[in-house]
């Protein structure tokens, strides 16, 4: 009996020990992360979320080492071994690699594919000829070029295959481009199996620009090192047969690989800082005036870098539902050191706000790296578990600091985990992105978006599903992907409403992480969640590139023996049919308000009045979010047809927002 008592006293205080930590941790409310909150909702961070909360560890501790968890996540059909060196003199990078590829379908496969993204930096490639050199506001420097060569490329046996190695453009035909090759391997790889790779390879790094490079003694290392294509199964994207997603570096698109796991060591001076995907196993060695740093990360589908013996380094733990806990590293600009309660406070209210909207964070750190001035090209990007903010142009920004910050860390869920074909679908990601963006700028800053202003830019819309260098212009790229994207989202969720807006969003990310979905996979998680057909919709607006455009097509009235008798012709030009206010306003001051369905092109209404009609208003309360031409939403009766005067409908709220919020 003593013995049993002993051992229940022993239990119950293991219980009390595992529930004092779960309440510490977080995870005694675990289960607030099963249940979908409107997307908007302005609710309160939690308290370890708010500035007087956050506890910071300044230098000398960046370098702390983690042990890698148990769980898989992806299908992990890549693995990369990595050792790279920084020649901070030259401006480049040695390295070499062991690859595992995994053979994820049901054919064997003889070749394989490489992205060389560092050539996209060289003279006469697809990139430079599409991007005339210029992207974001940022302009390559002459003579600042940027290559990749592969110096040796062997079997795990030994066998060189370097001489098989050749360069092919399946897009443009395009000589001169050498982003991706390809080589034939001695023995077929069987479905299921895997073939073992050792390469070495040199990337000479231009100055930064287009997201990679070299400014002074900072280093932005992204897409840097041979990155294996993607082979996708049947079923996976768009595709009906089983085979090689290939495409070459763009000058509109961004990236897409498959999902697996990085063990890299950087090696760079003494005096630097490194920060990187993924987190540390073990100690840096320092050694003959260099530190090697060791990385590791699973379930990621990318590993990017950046040095700089200037980082002022901050670190805090954050958890909250559906963040079980992370180490949140800043490596700040020393123009902004002074200014990392602002960057923590939103990096820590950004991934509370997405862990309670969309779901679970699965990784341990997140790296926010603030860039100089002078490589402001390498700002405002993501990459699994690292950012890049804006960079440190003054001592005294604005909400760009956080808007720029809440868009990139928005990625790790989109770009991240979701993980869409960007080549192919880009506003999976970025139109994804820029309306989580705003939720999060409203719901943590009170900053909202103007839509009216932002749907008055879609002056060449284009349909969203295409590739990303079919858009007409760099700007058509932006406009569509970014801004429209983001619109057509908010067209739905004004249409189904908050509530099931958020269970939409929820519903897409927990089926489709880790998986590369597509615009149709969206579409079938939408017509699940409503259990309504969203044909036309998705048709209109993703697949055809379509604005609204509701009008007042016009006005005929006379007088009768008992009053005014009105006509009035309503039309919908374009997008697909959703319900729509009309006002109409008579000249003793009465209004009626009626709501037309929309489904047919056009309607017909008859008005039988004791005053003249004096003007008709179509969605007088701009709730019709894609409508561009709100020029014809508003007809006045009194003037002749010959003379009558069209004009947007609340001009005074539109001059208002140009003048207070501005958007992306």
């Amino acid at each position: 009996m003593p013995k049993r008592r002993s051992l229940r006293m022993l239990l119950f205080v293991a219980a009390a020990a595992v529930l004092v930590l779960s309440v510490r941790f977080g995870f005694a409310d675990a289960w607030v992360d099963q249940y979908a909150l409107p997307s908007n909702a302005l609710s309160e961070l939690p308290v370890t979320s708010t500035p007087s909360a956050i506890q910071v560890q300044s230098d000398p501790v960046p370098d702390a080492p983690q042990i890698p968890q148990a769980a898989v996540l992806s299908n992990r059909i890549t693995e990369y071994h990595i050792s790279v060196s920084l020649d901070e003199g030259g401006g480049g990078l040695t390295g070499e690699q062991t690859v595992t590829w995994k053979n994820p379908g049901r054919q064997t496969i003889s070749e394989l594919y490489f992205h060389l993204y560092p050539n996209a930096f060289a003279p006469g490639s697809t990139f430079i000829n599409e991007s005339k050199g210029q992207l974001r506001g940022d302009k390559m420097k002459a003579g600042s070029n940027g290559s990749m060569e592969i110096t040796t490329l062997t079997t795990e046996q030994g066998e060189t295959l370097l001489p098989r190695l050749h360069y092919v453009q399946p897009d443009d035909g395009n000589k001169k481009d050498r982003t991706l090759a390809t080589f034939r391997l001695p023995e077929p790889v069987k479905p299921g199996a895997s073939v073992t790779l050792r390469m070495k390879f040199k990337v000479k790094l231009p100055d930064v620009f287009a997201r990679m490079g070299k400014a002074g003694d900072f280093i932005m290392a992204g897409q840097w090192f041979p990155k294996i294509a993607v082979y996708e199964t049947y079923g996976t994207g768009n595709r009906t047969t089983e085979g090689w997603n290939l495409h070459q570096y763009h000058g509109n698109s961004e990236f897409y690989s498959d999902f697996g796991i990085y063990s890299v060591r950087i090696n760079v001076p003494a005096a630097y800082k490194v920060a990187a995907t993924g987190f540390q196993t073990k100690a840096p060695v320092i050694n003959g005036g260099r530190k090697i740093f060791q990385f590791y990360a699973d379930d990621v589908h990318d590993f990017a870098w950046s040095a700089s013996p200037n980082f002022t380094f901050v670190e805090d733990s954050f958890s909250s539902p559906g963040i079980p806990g992370v180490r949140i590293k800043l490596y700040l600009d020393p123009l902004h050191k002074d200014m990392q309660d602002r960057y923590m406070h939103a990096a820590k209210s950004a991934l509370a706000k997405l862990g309670e909207w969309y779901g679970e964070y699965p990784y341990s750190t997140l790296s926010v790296i603030v860039p100089p001035a002078s490589g402001n090209g390498a700002g405002g990007m993501e990459y699994p578990t690292l950012v890049t903010a804006a960079a440190a142009q003054t001592d005294n920004p604005g909400y760009d600091l956080e808007r720029t910050l809440l868009h990139e860390i928005a990625h790790q869920y989109w770009y991240g985990l979701v993980a869409s074909n960007e080549f192919e679908e880009a506003w999976l990601d970025e139109g994804f992105t820029s309306y989580t963006e705003d939720k999060l700028m409203a719901s943590i800053y009170g900053v909202l978006p103007n839509i009216p202003i932002e749907a008055s830019y879609m002056t060449n819309p284009e349909p969203l599903n295409q590739f990303s260098w079919r858009y007409r212009s760099s700007e058509g790229y932006a406009e569509n992907v970014y801004i429209r994207g983001k619109l057509v989202l908010s067209s739905l969720e004004r249409q189904v409403g908050d509530k099931t807006m958020s269970k939409i969003m929820r519903t897409y990310f927990q089926k489709n992480k880790f998986k590369h979905p597509t615009s149709a996979d969206f579409k079938k998680v939408v017509e699940s969640v409503t259990k309504t057909k969203w044909d036309d919709f998705f048709q209109s607006y993703i697949q055809q590139g379509q604005m609204t455009d509701f009008s007042v097509d016009s006005i005929t009235a006379h007088k009768t023996a008992n009053g005014y008798e009105s006509q009035v012709l309503l039309r919908r030009n374009g997008g697909s049919a959703q319900p729509v206010l009309v006002l109409f306003k008579f000249q003793d001051g009465q209004t009626i308000r009626k709501k037309w369905d929309g489904v047919q092109n056009h309607a017909q209404l008859q008005l039988s009045s004791t005053t003249p009609l004096e003007y008709v208003a179509i969605d007088p309360n701009l709730n019709v979010v894609l409508d561009n031409r709100r020029y014809n939403n508003y007809l006045k009766t009194e003037v002749p047809k010959e003379e009558r005067t069209r004009f947007v409908t609340g001009i005074t709220q539109i001059i208002e927002g140009l003048f207070g919020t501005l958007v992306w």
